[in-house]
């Protein structure tokens, strides 16, 4: 899409659906219905956002409820991460050859069923069954709401309009984990857990109405080509690696899971021999591979994927300890983490506007360590006060941890994309934000080895609750050792990200890059191609 390019004129004004669809790049003037399909787009990317984290505080009451195992409440989680990420670049691509309204459409009518049959699973199985079409169907929904937004309004309104949705993404991420413990504690019409997948009903239902009508449909006038050999790879070494994982210790651990660990490297030794190959052919990898020859692009996409482990590790281990360690009710676990999305919130809009400009690099270097204190401190108050620690006890260290992670998860991506060509910006962001779910996926799979591993390793004598603030312990020291090798990562970073040197883009956006502060960038270079809508406009949960 140039600078010189409008939004196409909306499909949903013709009285014969059979018109063609407008490109990218048609002249027309503004829809004053955009703001309606702002709405509804930014409506689905909030219901994403939510029911990832909604689920978490959940978890151990699915796990009383149905009698789920550990590695099946792993696999809730880790299942809806590993679809999504192995579906995000193809569910953009998808989008611009065949229309972004329509495949929006089409996620959101999935999403909205697969929301159904979590809320209906009638065990575990099910249950992990629906998350993983539910991740499929979010990879088809989300990289359009961005995609949409870029096609549908002017160069000159778009940074008020991604303003508006990093205030989204920024309500999304704190009112998660309490709604998702309101939900559970008030036990709606005796449902008990399951109105935090069936509150997606009416939303879902509403959103596809709305959608149809007001969204207006856009193509990219040169889309880049699928490749499902190099998705079907991705997917099949991603299981080869977390299944075993993740069931291995409730299988003894055995021999064919090290082989299956160990062959998995040699299924993504044959992605990038393909997508060599794809790239000679047609010019559309899954992969870039010559954007790992850009020093700061590859040290970038190892800080996403170990900041991916991070994020995975804590938020399930933490969920576990204070329900069942702690024995501590959902509302109560719900309102202990509200210290730490504000100030996550409060860190992510500082060190965009304020912080990166002015210090470069050293902002996500001083996030890392900034998290990894407060990891620290949180791990001497689990040991010091033991089963008698409080909700405000828990606060100074949620504080400083938020603190640090608003400093890295907002102007990482700029960061990263700072010395790759301009012409792979968007398939670099898309990448960045697939490795990011890869690695919360990975996490999620080390939790049997850091977590479930000590207690295992316990005395049958033992107190549950010490236990558990034993294993608590014992994966917070394994988080701060990730955190110490981001921070020795990003000394690759560039010094001083170019997207804030720069200044605004010409098309108004202000360099807003990680505006949103969700992680993920809003890519709205002028000239980008169309790769940046193909793959790199998703945010990151």
């Amino acid at each position: 899409m140039t600078s010189q390019s409008t939004p196409p004129v909306p499909v949903g004004d013709r009285p014969d659906p059979d018109q063609p669809v407008v490109q990218d790049g048609d002249q027309a003037r503004p829809d004053r219905r955009r703001w309606f399909a702002l709405a509804i787009v930014m409506t689905a990317a909030f219901m994403d956002l939510v029911d990832v984290t909604i689920v978490n505080i959940a978890l151990p009451t699915i796990q009383h409820d149905e009698g789920a195992s550990d590695s099946q409440i792993q696999w809730i989680t880790a299942g809806y991460a590993l679809a999504f990420a192995a579906g995000l670049i193809t569910g953009g691509r998808l989008g611009d050859i065949h229309g972004r309204k329509r495949v929006f459409l089409i996620g959101m009518a999935g999403f909205t069923v697969a929301s159904a049959l979590c809320g209906l699973a009638a065990n575990p199985e099910m249950l992990v069954a629906s998350r993983l079409l539910q991740g499929g169907m979010a990879a088809l929904m989300v990289p359009q709401v961005l995609s949409i937004v870029h096609a549908t309004f002017p160069a000159h309104e778009r940074g008020k309009v991604f303003g508006m949705f990093g205030a989204v993404v920024g309500l999304g991420a704190v009112s998660g984990p309490l709604l998702g413990a309101l939900l559970t504690e008030w036990n709606l019409f005796g449902l008990e857990w399951r109105p935090i997948f069936l509150i997606n009903l009416p939303v879902g239902i509403a959103g596809l109405l709305l959608g149809s009508r007001f969204i207006s449909e856009s193509k990219a006038p040169k889309a880049l080509r699928l490749d499902l050999v190099g998705v079907a790879l991705v997917t099949v070494g991603l299981l080869m690696l977390l299944y075993p994982l993740t069931e291995g210790r409730a299988l003894g651990w055995p021999l064919w899971g090290y082989v299956s660990m160990a062959g998995s490297l040699a299924v993504f030794a044959a992605l990038v021999g393909y997508e060599r190959h794809k790239t000679r052919r047609d010019g559309s990898p899954l992969i870039e591979l010559s954007l790992f020859r850009v020093k700061s692009f590859a040290a970038g996409i190892a800080v996403q994927l170990t900041f991916g482990i991070v994020c995975g590790i804590f938020f399930l281990v933490w969920t576990l300890y204070m329900q069942i360690g702690l024995d501590w009710g959902v509302l109560k676990s719900g309102l202990t983490g509200i210290p730490f999305s504000i100030a996550v919130s409060v860190a992510a809009g500082l060190s965009v506007e304020k912080l990166v400009p002015r210090f470069g690099r050293k902002v996500l270097q001083a996030g890392a360590l900034t998290m990894a204190a407060g990891l620290l401190l949180y791990l001497w108050m689990a040991g010091r006060y033991g089963l008698e620690i409080s909700p405000w006890q828990m606060a100074l260290p949620l504080l400083v941890m938020g603190l640090g992670m608003g400093l890295i998860v907002a102007p990482l991506t700029d960061a990263v994309l700072s010395g790759v060509p301009k012409e792979h910006s968007g398939s670099a962001s898309g990448l960045i934000n697939t490795t990011l779910q890869m690695g919360n996926a990975l996490g999620l799979g080390l939790v049997s080895v850091v977590f479930f591993g000590v207690i295992d390793r316990a005395g049958p004598g033992s107190e549950i609750g010490l236990v558990f603030v034993d294993a608590f312990q014992n994966a917070l020291g394994w988080v701060v050792a990730v955190l110490g090798a981001i921070f020795l990562l990003m000394f690759a970073l560039p010094a001083r990200p170019k997207l804030h040197v720069e200044g605004a883009d010409s098309d108004g956006s202000g360099g807003l890059g990680d505006a949103d502060g969700s992680g993920a960038v809003a890519e709205v270079k002028p000239k980008a191609d169309e790769r940046a809508e193909a793959e790199g406009l998703v945010p990151v949960p």
